[in-house]
């Protein structure tokens, strides 16, 4: 099970949101270089980032704050990125920059023709993003709620070749609540593909919990406000989920 701390980008700063909502930020830190090098030193295999701001405004906004990322820990280990990204000229400048997959969200919901392009031209370097409430998918910085199901959904998407999903509970998200593992669970045995299970990891016991069904298609889980807020140790739990699962699940 491989264990991903999240950084979460907003006016260039590291930040978490309470469900989404960009009023409700708490600022973490003002370097994001540091905050990816500590991530990395506390036995971080891979780093998920997300420009907040590129995700309401359809066009990357922290640019900068990714290329001081990617100089501090790009060749340590792997990076993901989500966040405003609507077309391949996009994924194309940030994978030549340094990152090794991109996460496509409200752009493969409404446009998955853009979604099949991308595919197309960056095999196994494309993950979707799917952010849900109640098993309807949420778009546009989780502002709107459509009528699309999570699992139809997700079955289109590995028709067309993606990578893994990302699936997020967002009315779990940073809310300190638990992992919504049974949705989770539905979704990863609905697909073949991997599931990253994000929202909610608040302890040890929803680590344990996910490591349970890893053999049900959940390969790892995105970690955020637990890990900022000191209610979990980044390194204890993938030592935990590595006694569980092994060293190179979800690899």
């Amino acid at each position: 099970m491989l264990l991903i701390p999240a950084i979460d980008l907003k006016d260039g700063r590291c930040v978490r949101l309470r469900q989404g909502d960009m009023q409700d930020a708490t600022v973490f830190s003002e370097d994001p270089g540091a905050m990816a090098s500590h991530w990395v030193d506390q036995g971080a295999r891979r780093l998920h980032l997300v420009d907040l701001n590129g995700a309401v405004a359809g066009r990357p906004k922290n640019e900068g704050a990714v290329r001081e990322i990617i100089a501090a820990v790009g060749d340590r280990i792997p990076i993901q990125l989500g966040g405003g990204v609507r077309d391949l000229d996009t994924i194309e400048r940030y994978l030549d920059g340094g990152l090794e997959w991109i996460i496509i969200g409200t752009a493969a919901v409404k446009n998955p023709g853009f979604l099949h392009d991308a595919c197309g031209a960056f095999p196994g370097q494309i993950i979707v993003g799917l952010d849900a409430r109640d098993g309807k998918v949420a778009t546009d910085g989780w502002s709107k709620l459509t009528g699309h199901d999570v699992i139809d959904l997700a079955r289109k998407f590995e028709d067309i070749g993606v990578e893994a999903i990302i699936y997020t509970d967002i009315g779990r998200d940073g809310m300190m609540q638990g992992v919504n593992v049974e949705a989770t669970v539905r979704l990863a045995q609905s697909v073949r593909i991997p599931v990253i299970a994000s929202g909610g990891v608040t302890n040890l016991a929803d680590v344990e919990a996910l490591c349970a069904v890893e053999s049900e298609g959940v390969s790892g889980a995105i970690l955020g406000r637990a890990l900022y807020e000191g209610a979990l140790s980044l390194a204890e739990a993938q030592a935990r989920a590595d006694q569980l699962t092994g060293p190179d699940a979800g690899r």
